[in-house]
């Protein structure tokens, strides 16, 4: 392992490049599993840079071999997300409703700014980088994809995984931490069905809008009375959808249901209450049919690997300094990243936070229209910080 403290990581010649990119990314903005654009231009810079280069499942992987030594798999996210955006910069989104409001132009910004490093800079490790670049993982479906397409077969098995995301803490800092980082995630389309009739004689038929008010009731109390005090779980309803009319009583509704988890044993016993209840209400409405229950968007759980966090925590305060390095607290959002190193089975893996935003400003969260992270020294730290975690594994050449 390379000795951090005194690694140089040249930065300053790449800064003026980096920049004009990540304009240009946030400028051009793309939905999950449409990132053509993106891809292109990744693709150009890995070749440009020597990198062996595969498209694989709607993202790209950039593999470097230098000599021998670990494999060290970076991964960065591409995607955008449907909004409008509000933030006011000169190099505003240009897409009608599409913004990169999750920070993902800077994930590729620097997982690219990283590699050209990596690449510039060969005689300062030994071994093989990974520089893979993930389409849709706003929608859980890009990790998947390129799992799906062969992805374990394309690349050589990494000794490790990284990732980062940008998050609303101050700029010019990272944040580490071992065990649960960010929650699994499940979507639920529910359906439920009564029998429809004028809203003047419901005696004469089933509400459905009765029926799903009566569920959203109950979901309320999985969490406060089937979870151990000292587990975390998040069930939420965020939509009902039901009828057009005041005097119609619908023969259906809809409800949209999201459950967030930290442990996967939790989350089965969360997901299983879920579905009695459902099934359970509409017994007992008379429902004249079963419910139906749809999984989508469903994220795995992201657990940083206790090693890898030591590891990666040692160089990241010799580079960065120790007040510059602080403990990621549990995140409830969610993310598909874990599957990438699920690929191969168990490659320990390490998820970290990096701060966006002056120190004093108003930190918006992420998904606002007005997610703005500021370029520097956002764009620096986090180019540095997925190099400094990739030499901490490759060995110094002699």
């Amino acid at each position: 392992m390379t000795d951090s403290a005194t690694t140089t990581t040249g930065y300053e010649a790449i800064q003026e490049w980096q920049e004009q990119l990540y304009q240009d990314l946030h400028r051009n903005p793309e939905l999950s599993m449409e990132e053509s654009r993106t891809v292109e231009v990744v693709v150009a810079q890995l070749m440009e840079w020597g990198y062996d280069v595969k498209r694989i499942g709607g993202g790209v992987v950039g593999t470097l071999a230098n000599g021998d030594g670990p494999t060290v798999l970076f991964r960065a996210d591409m995607d955008a997300l449907p909004v409008e955006e509000a933030t006011g910069l000169d190099y505003a989104s240009e897409a009608p409703g599409v913004m990169h409001a999750c920070g993902h132009d800077v994930h590729v910004a620097c997982g690219l700014g990283a590699a050209r490093l990596l690449a510039e800079q060969k005689q300062q490790w030994s071994g093989t980088y990974v520089a893979l670049f993930q389409p849709g993982e706003e929608t859980a479906e890009g990790a998947r994809a390129m799992v799906d397409a062969g992805l374990a077969d394309a690349v050589p098995r990494p000794d490790v995984a990284l990732g980062q995301h940008v998050l609303p803490g101050v700029a010019g800092t990272v944040s580490t931490a071992s065990g649960p980082v960010l929650s699994a995630g499940d979507s639920i389309r529910i359906t439920v069905f009564g029998n429809g009739t004028h809203g003047s004689m419901p005696h004469l038929g089933v509400d459905s809008v009765v029926l799903a008010s009566s569920i959203v009731m109950r979901l309320q109390t999985v969490v406060a009375r089937e979870i151990a005090p000292g587990d975390f779980g998040v069930v939420t309803v965020g939509a009902i959808h039901a009828g057009a009319k005041s005097n119609i009583i619908p023969d259906s509704a809809e409800l949209l249901v999201n459950v967030r988890t930290y442990d996967d044993d939790v989350r089965e016993r969360v997901l299983k209450a879920i579905e009695r209840i459902v099934r359970g209400e509409c017994a007992t409405a008379g429902s004249p049919e079963p419910p139906s229950l749809t999984y989508y968007d469903q994220f795995p759980l992201t657990v940083s690997d206790p090693s890898a966090a030591t590891v990666v925590t040692t160089a990241f305060e010799a580079h960065f300094g120790a007040d510059k390095v602080g403990h990621l607290d549990p995140v409830p959002a969610s993310e598909d990243f874990s599957r990438i190193p699920g690929a191969w089975g168990d490659v320990p893996y390490l998820y970290w936070g990096l701060g966006g935003f002056s120190e004093g400003a108003k930190a918006v969260a992420n998904h606002n229209p007005a997610f703005a992270p500021t370029m520097q020294p956002t764009l620096r730290t986090g180019t540095e910080a997925a190099m400094i975690a990739a030499l901490a594994y490759l060995r110094p050449s002699t």
